[in-house]
């Protein structure tokens, strides 16, 4: 959460000033408690304070530059079919990008593209292993920082640039299968 405190902070953010000091409090306050890494009590007070403090759109803003998963090891694959495929027009490279990496995404008229997504781990991962039988609250900010990394993840496979439009959850009973439902816009 230290990146995206840092990232509010910048003068282009669209965040007010006065926000910023109920994130420097909760932040010091683990800190203080001793915690390398801040962990989950932290990443979850944070998020709360961005539903409370922030819109939609500045929170989906902040996760597009410090979305989960990004820079993991799968950015050299990613870059590799990028360089493949860049010859391509948009709706062959991401045909074959869903057929490559496994990734239900269709390229819309709108100029958008629409991700059916399941998280391999996380909260589903814990329903499929019967240790949660519902989504806690903030599942919600979960899913919109998971929207990060798959904006990351196309955005870097596909050469083009992103924005967040909107995630849709579905209840655990509805759709186990594909749950989330991330829409992007395509800027470039």
């Amino acid at each position: 959460m230290k990146s995206m405190l840092k990232t509010m902070k910048k003068k282009n953010s669209g965040i007010s000033a006065d926000v910023i000091p109920a994130f420097e409090g909760i932040i010091q306050k683990y800190e203080e408690l001793g915690a390398p890494s801040l962990g989950p009590e932290c990443d979850a007070e944070f998020e709360e304070a961005m539903k409370e403090y922030l819109t939609k759109e500045q929170r989906f803003w902040l996760y597009e530059q410090n979305g989960a998963c990004k820079g993991t090891g799968a950015d050299k694959e990613r870059k590799i079919f990028a360089l493949e495929h860049a010859h391509r027009p948009l709706a062959d490279r991401l045909r074959i990008f869903t057929e490559t990496f496994g990734r239900e995404a269709v390229l819309n008229d709108d100029d958008t593209i629409t991700v059916t997504f399941a998280c391999t781990h996380g909260y589903y991962k814990q329903v499929r292993e019967g240790k949660i039988t519902s989504l806690p609250p903030l599942v919600e900010s979960y899913f919109e920082r998971c929207a990060g990394g798959r904006l990351y993840e196309y955005q870097k496979a596909l050469g083009i640039k992103l924005k967040i439009k909107s995630v849709d959850i579905s209840t655990l009973d509805e759709n186990l299968a594909n749950p989330v439902v991330f829409t992007f816009e395509i800027i470039e």
